[in-house]
């Protein structure tokens, strides 16, 4: 869970801009690389190694961080019971392999492109993925085979989710944690 929770801190991070120049390098993603022409063995590889690399087994692949990624390849990416819970309501990761089974590469390319989804799943990661990174991404899933079952459904806020879940105590919003801070008392 580790992984996870630095992500997610670290994505709540971002310098301050001192200028709209900095702003718009901010807001600009990065250029994708030219696409290198991949053999379907290439494309596997290196599918699995986005797998590896982008952190989707720590949550969509159970006992995956807590063992370091000894998890064998016949498990990866059947989704997860484990809830995490917010202000968002509770999410749970997807079963990637049910997903994405019947998915043509056209439609995931414009899935995982415009991908907005609800706490902790870094989207954003996905959109800013070159096609090549994300087709081999489809791939290489989609080689693992349909299995395992679907994760539970969203639970909207307020709703209590059953064991086990993460729960996330957000802080309150700048303005309410300074109206909420004791001011003292007149000197008289």
């Amino acid at each position: 869970m580790l992984p996870v929770a630095l992500a997610c801190a670290l994505a709540a991070c971002t310098p301050a801009a001192s200028d709209s120049k900095a702003d718009a390098a901010v807001a600009t993603p990065h250029p994708s690389a030219t696409p290198v022409a991949m053999t379907d063995a290439q494309l596997l590889a290196h599918g699995e190694y986005m797998v590896r690399i982008a952190g989707c087994n720590d949550c969509h692949t159970p006992g995956y961080a807590e063992s370091g990624g000894k998890v064998p390849k016949t498990q990866w990416l059947v989704g997860s019971r484990m809830g995490w819970n917010g202000p968002w309501g509770t999410t749970y990761a997807a079963n990637l392999r049910l997903k994405l089974a019947d998915m043509e590469d056209a439609a995931w390319l414009k899935y995982s492109a415009e991908l907005h989804t609800r706490p902790p799943m870094p989207d954003f990661a996905v959109r800013d993925m070159s096609e090549q990174d994300r087709l081999a991404i489809l791939r290489f899933t989609k080689s693992l085979g349909a299995d395992g079952e679907p994760a539970p459904a969203y639970l909207p806020p307020g709703q209590t989710p059953p064991l086990p879940f993460i729960e996330f105590n957000l802080p309150p919003p700048p303005a309410a944690a300074a109206s909420s801070v004791a001011k003292p008392a007149a000197a008289g």
